[in-house]
């Protein structure tokens, strides 16, 4: 495989995760999502105005598109995997999208942006190292004094994890068992619930066992921040950092931290169940400072 310019620039080594990320399926997949998290929608609704010039980076299948893009005064896609950026222009082809690795986005001129938006945890696939601090000076460097940065990144030390279900299904089953009969719904929607609460505690604690099992004994886990394995598309090297580690090294790159918010919004975050973290940046500094 031949050395792509960011990698002869920073003597990295070649990305292991993008043969996944430019599979055909995966960036079908990522292309079926049109949704925003209720945290997504909470500091996207407080921390971005109409018309503001956002780059959307690891904008993957255009999730984040449609949402984005009708706030904009002038709205770019950036992706580094080629599948994926053909993907959002299929859906939106009167858009603006490119193919470039954050950490190389010399095609944008310095305070071009407004707000940069780097949704789905993409910040923790900016890897090796080398490649994720280069990626945190070149969105400081496109990002106006003031700018805003708002991204996601998992939590090393989720561990635990809630009991989940859908009560509309039970409720659906037993309005399907009971038919006609408005006596035995009630009893019957009570029984299933709680048959249902008992699997999805049973489920979650062997879930929590064996993401325990996995994640104690690393040095990511205490030390607070490193690489782990994702099992997502049959196994991803990801980045993981609490929120205290995040605050400092983007503090080192000239961010100011305004917000930081668990993906299980609206519930209360807690360090050993959160799975990822939303954090919204500023940048600090004068127009031309490097």
């Amino acid at each position: 495989m031949a050395l792509t310019k960011l990698e002869t620039k920073t003597g990295s080594r070649p990305d292991p995760n993008i043969l996944t990320y430019n599979a055909p399926a995966v960036a079908e997949y990522y292309a079926t999502l049109d949704y925003l998290t209720p945290c997504e929608s909470l500091l996207f609704d407080q921390y971005l105005r109409s018309g503001m010039t956002i780059l959307d980076l690891g904008v993957g299948g255009g999730r984040t598109t449609s949402y984005l893009s009708s706030i904009a005064g002038r709205y770019v896609g950036v992706d580094y995997a080629a599948q994926m950026i053909a993907a959002c222009r299929k859906k939106f082809p009167r858009l603006e999208f490119e193919v470039a690795n954050a950490a190389d986005l010399s095609n944008f001129v310095s305070a071009s942006f407004d707000a940069v938006v780097m949704a789905f945890n993409g910040m923790d696939y900016v890897i090796p190292n080398e490649s994720h601090f280069c990626a945190l000076r070149e969105i400081r460097r496109v990002l106006k004094p003031g700018g805003i940065l708002i991204f996601s990144s998992h939590n090393p030390r989720s561990i635990w994890m809630r009991p989940s279900w859908n009560p509309r299904r039970v409720q659906d089953m037993a309005q399907t068992m009971a038919g006609n009969n408005s006596v035995l719904f009630r009893p019957l929607l009570w029984s299933l619930t709680a048959v249902r609460l008992i699997l999805a505690g049973l489920q979650a604690t062997l879930h929590s066992f064996s993401r325990a099992a996995r994640r104690l004994p690393t040095r990511t886990f205490w030390l607070g921040q490193g690489y782990l394995l994702d099992p997502a598309h049959g196994g991803l090297k990801t980045h993981y950092a609490v929120p205290e580690k995040v605050e400092h090294e983007l503090g080192g790159f000239g961010f100011q931290l305004l917000r930081v918010l668990g993906d299980d919004y609206p519930r209360m975050s807690r360090p050993y169940v959160t799975d990822w973290y939303y954090y919204v940046f500023s940048r600090i500094g004068a127009t031309g400072e490097k």
